[in-house]
């Protein structure tokens, strides 16, 4: 058994930052992760060309800024260097390739049980805890949609977190579903690589210029910053996937009846042939598999039940951090919330 003042669960960027915040305020504290590496949706399930699509001073992790020369934009590479410095700079030391199975909290003893898979000596390991942060994601899952005839489709069916670059599918017709930031610059990627790109938009969405309602795209009726709030949906940032939409290179379709074969029907009556097919369609939480009597602070989807500013506390000591669908900005200001709540915590049972 090992007893910590504070488990935090995720080595992720809310987890690192959360574990920088509790470092600055001298609070101990233990954090583990399922994978073999921090930030490991960046690392591994991110494709070659993207990049942050704010400002990089709209995504900076507490107390460390970004290299003085480095672009406005940054890179995937960029951004995972600057997570091993932030990792370096505070001592980060995660306890990788622990997996939490299930966590508890003790009334009578005002602490939080969790059971933990070590996957490198295949050993159960228990800890108890006064504070639990979690830090593990809203994209833990890859989240597949049920389409009907999808299982027989013969030809590659694959999510974004394993695409990579178009150049795997030049020369082939390749259907996009999702037309989020990622599925816009999949499709962007893949139109530039020579590759007949179709990408499927269900719902309306903010790409910041209204000739697109002709093309097939049309605006949603909320404000960007209240969809993100209410949804989880960004506005779109274009790459230029706009032009080529635009100059007929990418086909905008609606939503698919079905598919039979390698073919794909759309609502509109449209049937066409492809060879692949690549879901830009985001992930799922896991939370709620391991997390138990964590109804005061998560819902069903494993997302707040709490509205923005106050998403980050639930009870009995138990928290969580970039959960909020605000980015690397909503990430830093909930690690930062959570550090000086523990701390004010600590301070009111030691007085």
């Amino acid at each position: 058994m090992e007893n910590v003042v504070v488990l935090i669960v995720g080595a992720g960027p809310a987890g690192l930052a959360t574990a920088a915040c509790l470092t600055q305020l001298s609070i101990p504290y233990v954090i583990v992760e399922r994978e073999y590496c921090s930030a490991s949706l960046w690392r591994n399930r991110a494709y070659d060309r993207l990049k942050l699509h704010l400002a990089k001073e709209f995504c900076e992790l507490p107390h460390m800024s970004y290299p003085a020369d480095a672009p406005t934009y940054i890179p995937k590479a960029l951004f995972v260097k600057y997570v091993d410095d932030y990792i370096e700079c505070f001592n980060i030391q995660p306890k990788y390739l622990t997996s939490v199975e299930s966590s508890t909290y003790d009334g009578e003893k005002k602490v939080w049980s969790i059971v933990a898979h070590d996957m490198v000596e295949c050993k159960r390991i228990n800890f108890t805890t006064k504070f639990l942060v979690v830090a593990s994601g809203e994209n833990s899952a890859e989240n597949i949609p049920v389409i009907p005839g999808l299982q027989n489709f013969p030809g590659e069916t694959i999510h974004s977190s394993r695409y990579k670059s178009g150049k795997s599918f030049s020369g082939k017709s390749v259907l996009v579903i999702g037309s989020g930031n990622s599925g816009m610059e999949i499709a962007y990627d893949l139109a530039t690589h020579g590759v007949n790109t179709s990408i499927v938009v269900r719902s309306p969405i903010h790409v910041m210029t209204k000739e697109l309602i002709r093309h097939g795209i049309t605006m949603p009726n909320m404000g960007p910053m209240m969809l993100k709030s209410k949804t989880g949906r960004s506005a779109v940032i274009d790459v230029g996937t706009v032009g080529l939409i635009k100059k007929g290179i990418i086909q905008v379709q609606g939503s698919i009846s079905e598919i039979m074969g390698n073919i794909v029907k759309f609502q509109s009556g449209d049937e066409i042939s492809f060879d692949a097919i690549v879901f830009a369609t985001g992930y799922k939480s896991t939370t709620n598999m391991w997390l138990k009597n964590g109804e005061s602070m998560l819902n069903d989807n494993g997302l707040p039940t709490k509205e923005y500013p106050n998403h980050w506390k639930g009870e009995n000591r138990l928290y969580c951090a970039g959960l909020a669908r605000r980015g690397l900005a909503g990430i830093a200001a909930d690690a930062k919330n959570i550090a000086n709540d523990i701390k004010s915590v600590i301070s009111s049972m030691s007085s």
